[in-house]
């Protein structure tokens, strides 16, 4: 009888050792909270682009692929002027390819590079994101160059700027510019990175395009 006791008993103390050590290891396991974000990606369709536009739509699409599908994606246009032509999830890959094979057609007519006027746009929707619970991204592909009206082209002295007033209410904001000459990026590097840092901007160029996702996404947060 006494055996039967002393073993129930160190069964007892065993169980309750291994639940406590249980309970500590639950408590301290971090579970990775998952935020939405909103990729906001303004695409350079103007005539000097479109040699090159192909290829920088299956990297749009690529980068789509790789989100999540609560995310939410906002797709604007850049040539002689800028405006929304997609927004929904990441996922619907017939409504995105849809879209940017519609809109981003070839037009001699379209040889002006709006990208200041794409970029406060994306600032603006970033901002409506943010106030959705989303974590806000601007994505731009294309080669910055500055073609056509002056007022639609960035302005590299106000940008930071711009880019510092976003941050007031989305301090999460990230921003990549791919497709760009090295000459270009440099500048954006020079002009952005006092303000958002090494891990909230991401270049790249053609040649290191697909290496740059991993580091987006972890700009975002992923």
């Amino acid at each position: 009888m006494n055996k039967r006791l002393i073993i129930l008993g160190f069964l007892i103390l065993a169980i309750s050792v291994i639940g406590k050590l249980l309970f500590v290891a639950a408590k301290n396991i971090k579970v990775d909270d998952f935020h939405k974000s909103a990729v906001i990606f303004v695409v350079d369709s103007s005539a000097s682009n479109q040699a090159k536009l192909p290829e920088q739509i299956k990297y749009l699409k690529s980068l789509c692929s790789i989100l999540d599908p609560e995310d939410e994606v906002k797709i604007l246009k850049v040539s002689q002027k800028s405006y929304l032509i997609y927004e929904g999830s990441p996922s619907d890959s017939t409504g995105i390819t849809k879209a940017v094979n519609e809109f981003t057609k070839y037009d001699k007519n379209d040889y002006g590079t709006a990208y200041g006027e794409g970029l406060k746009k994306a600032f603006s929707h970033c901002l409506t994101m943010k106030k959705e619970g989303y974590v806000p991204a601007i994505v731009v592909i294309g080669d910055l160059e500055n073609e056509g009206d002056v007022a639609k082209q960035v302005n590299w002295d106000i940008l930071p700027k711009n880019v510092e007033a976003v941050q007031q209410y989305a301090p999460d904001l990230a921003m990549m510019f791919v497709y760009a000459h090295p000459e270009k990026l440099d500048l954006v590097k020079e002009t952005l990175n006092p303000v958002l840092g090494e891990k909230k901007l991401v270049i790249a160029n053609e040649q290191n395009a697909q290496k740059a996702q991993r580091r987006f996404l972890d700009a975002i947060g992923r």
